[in-house]
C-alpha cells in the first residue's frame, strides 16, 4: 500500500473501475477496427488525440494541485519554458509510448480482444527485467516462477489462437503477436524510465507528465505525417471518426491517468485481480460479440496467466526477519539441550 488510510469501499471502487477501463477499451478497440460499420478511421490521429486529451486532463489536475493561477503559471514557466533538457528527457518514453499505441490498435485489428488480454499480460515480465536492470532491483524466486508460469500461459493461448466467427475482416495471427511483442517491450521500458525520471527529482507528477504529453502530441504529429498524411490532407483528420471511436479515446486518455490513482490507493495483489478480471470480461464479451470459440489451450493458458498475476503481486516475505526468527529457534532449543 502506498501509505494512504482509505476506506475497502474506495479500494473496491478502484479495483472496478480499473477493471471496466481494460476490458471495455479492449473490446471497444477491438469493435472499431472488425466490426462497427462505416468507413475505417486512422489510428495514428486517434493516438494523437488521445495525447491531447490526456495534456488538457493533466493540466486541469496541476491547476487543482497549485491552487491558483499564479503558482500554475509559475510552475508551467520553469518546469516547461525554461526546462528543455528535461523535456527532452521525456520525449524518450513519450516516443515509446506512441509507438506502443499504435501497436496496440495493429495488434486489435488482427487479433480477438481475449488473446489480446491475455498476451499483453508479458508485460510483466517484460517490466520485471527492466526493474532488475534499470533500477537494481530484485525479484524473489517466487515471483521469477511466477514469470515463467506466464510465458507458459501466453505460449498455450497463442499455440493455437482462439478464432472469432463474427470478424468480416482479413487477420493475420502473427502480425498481431508481433505487434503485441511490440508493445509490451514498449510498456515495459517505458514505464520504468518514466518511474526512474520521477525519484529522480521531486518535480511534481502532473508536471512530468505535460512534459511527456507535450513531446507526445508533436511525436504523434510526426506519426500522423508519416504513416497517413496523404490520406489525411485527402480526407480529413478525423475521417471515419463515430461514437464508438470517441469512446475508445475516451478510455485511452482517462484510463493512462486513472492508473496513477489506483497505484497509489491499491496493492498489487488487487491490481493483479483487476488484471484477471480484466481477462474473464474481454473473454465473455469476446464470446458474446465477437464469437470467439474458445478451446482448450486458450483456457489452460488464460487460466495460468490469471494465477501467474496472482503469484507475482503477492508480497516478498522479510528474509532478514525470518533469518532471525530462525536464529531464535535455534537458541531456544540450545537453551532447552542445556
Amino acid at each position: 500500500m502506498a501509505g494512504e488510510n482509505v476506506s475497502v469501499v474506495f479500494k473496491l471502487y478502484c479495483l472496478a473501475v480499473m477493471t471496466l477501463v481494460a476490458a471495455t477499451y479492449t473490446v471497444a478497440l477491438r469493435y472499431t477496427r472488425t466490426i462497427s460499420s462505416g468507413d475505417l478511421y486512422f489510428s495514428t490521429t486517434a493516438v494523437c488525440i488521445t495525447e491531447v486529451i490526456k495534456l488538457i486532463l493533466s493540466l486541469g489536475m496541476l491547476t487543482k494541485e497549485t491552487g491558483s493561477p499564479v503558482r500554475l503559471k509559475k510552475a508551467i514557466v520553469e518546469h516547461i519554458f525554461c526546462s528543455p533538457k528535461e523535456l527532452l528527457k521525456l520525449s524518450v518514453p513519450s516516443l515509446v509510448y506512441a509507438i506502443q499505441n499504435n501497436m496496440a490498435f495493429l495488434a486489435l485489428s488482427n487479433l480477438d480482444a481475449a488473446v489480446y488480454q491475455v498476451t499483453y499480460q508479458l508485460k510483466i515480465p517484460c517490466t520485471a527485467l527492466c526493474t532488475v536492470l534499470m533500477l537494481n532491483r530484485s525479484l524473489s524466486r517466487l515471483q521469477w516462477f511466477s514469470v515463467f508460469m506466464l510465458c507458459g500461459g501466453v505460449t498455450l493461448v497463442q499455440w493455437k489462437p482462439a478464432e472469432a466467427t463474427k470478424v468480416q475482416v482479413e487477420q493475420n495471427p502473427f502480425v498481431g503477436f508481433i505487434a503485441i511483442a511490440i508493445a509490451v517491450l514498449c510498456s515495459g521500458f517505458a514505464g520504468v524510465y518514466f518511474e526512474k525520471v520521477l525519484k529522480s527529482s521531486d518535480t511534481s507528477l502532473w508536471v512530468r507528465n505535460i512534459q511527456m504529453y507535450l513531446s507526445g502530441i508533436l511525436v504523434t504529429l510526426i506519426g500522423v505525417f508519416i504513416n497517413d498524411g496523404e490520406k489525411v490532407l485527402e480526407k480529413g483528420f478525423f475521417f471515419g471518426y463515430t461514437p464508438w471511436v470517441c469512446f475508445v479515446i475516451f478510455l485511452a486518455s482517462v484510463g493512462g491517468l486513472y492508473t496513477s490513482v489506483v497505484v497509489k490507493y491499491t496493492d498489487n495483489i488487487m491490481k493483479g485481480f483487476s488484471a484477471a478480471a480484466a481477462i474473464v470480461l474481454s473473454t465473455v464479451a469476446s464470446v458474446l460479440l465477437f464469437g470467439l470459440q474458445i478451446t482448450i489451450s486458450f483456457a489452460t493458458g488464460a487460466f495460468l496467466v490469471c494465477i501467474s498475476i496472482y503469484l507475482y503481486g503477492l508480497p516478498k516475505q522479510d528474509t532478514l526477519k525470518l533469518a532471525r526468527q530462525d536464529t531464535d529457534k535455534e537458541s531456544k532449543q540450545r537453551l532447552i539441550t542445556v
